[in-house]
């Protein structure tokens, strides 16, 4: 008899623990679920943030013809060019469909929602730079991680976005094609009126991160061009669509130029935030060109840090 009563109180034990376990297990899932809901619902608030900033700040560029490139010899004296680069020659008649471009270069906290979205690791999510990423700050990146978030986002708006072309940047820089030297609002380079100088590049670096051994770009801070574009003078290098091939000017297409169809670099256009000598007097031009490789595997952070990006949408009207 006693045996018998000792089973039924195992057994019973074992029942009690059994309900237990599962009640414990029961409120875990729940309590994961609801987390995983949340994060859901932040995530999607997120993504519908960055939707309609994107939406705001799409600026429309009615298209039209120009001549692409160093046009020093159309109002310089002597017919001397700006520049010394012979990849920014000869200059050349291209004609634009309309398009639109966003007013800002992307922002980290533009990416890391792209991120977040996509199952995509953080761009320069680095210790040694993790407290250079200011939420607001022009995100670095390569070209493909530029030319993916694109794409990305131009799904989410429904609308056929992509990286400009080289020809659609300068375009817009130079307000429809005018003959505009440095892409600010007037045309002209005033430190501290139009764009920061160095020191200034290194007291707002220190701001937000507390030291200015790695400068942080600082977007807006200026009045935008003509157009409403900001910062295409400087705050960091922009991909464009088109490869490199130095002589490309003397064999562009006329009409909605895209560039070489192969390549081993990618253009960039605008400058970076630390040199302000080189943006007078070399690269802070309209029609200046840069380039580097799409995406050198297995270098660190520091050769991305300064090229970002802002979309383009190749719709011949408005967006919205």
């Amino acid at each position: 008899m006693m045996k018998h009563n000792i089973i039924a109180i195992l057994l019973s034990t074992l029942a009690l623990s059994a309900c237990a376990k599962t009640t414990n297990e029961t409120h875990s899932n729940s309590t994961a679920q609801k987390t995983n809901e949340k994060n859901d619902l932040e995530l999607q608030q997120r993504i519908k943030t960055l939707v309609e900033k994107t939406k705001k700040n799409m600026i429309f560029v009615q298209g039209g013809t120009f001549m692409m490139g160093d046009f020093g010899e159309l109002v310089n004296k002597g017919k001397l060019p700006f520049d010394g680069d012979a990849h920014s020659k000869p200059l050349h008649k291209v004609t634009l469909d309309s398009y639109s471009l966003n007013a800002y270069k992307s922002s980290y906290e533009d990416l890391d929602t792209y991120s977040a979205a996509t199952g995509q690791p953080k761009v320069m999510d680095d210790p040694d730079i993790i407290d250079k990423r200011y939420k607001d700050a022009a995100a670095g990146l390569n070209w493909y991680q530029a030319r993916d978030y694109c794409q990305w986002l131009g799904k989410q708006l429904n609308v056929p976005m992509d990286l400009p072309t080289e020809a659609q940047w300068e375009y817009a820089a130079r307000n429809r094609g005018q003959q505009v030297v440095y892409p600010t609002d007037n045309g002209k380079l005033e430190y501290g009126k139009n764009f920061n100088s160095y020191q200034q590049q290194k007291d707002f670096s220190r701001k937000v991160s507390g030291d200015a051994i790695i400068l942080v770009s600082q977007l807006g801070a200026y009045q935008p061009t003509p157009l409403g574009f900001y910062d295409l003078i400087n705050e960091n290098l922009e991909w464009v669509a088109d490869w490199y091939a130095p002589d490309y000017y003397s064999k562009s297409s006329e009409k909605n130029p895209k560039g070489p169809e192969t390549g081993t670099a990618k253009v960039l256009r605008s400058t970076n935030i630390n040199d302000e000598y080189m943006i007078r007097t070399a690269f802070g031009f309209t029609f200046s060109r840069m380039f580097k490789e799409p995406d050198l595997k297995g270098k660190d952070f520091a050769h991305y840090y300064t090229t970002s990006v802002r979309c383009a949408a190749n719709n011949t009207k408005p967006l919205f």
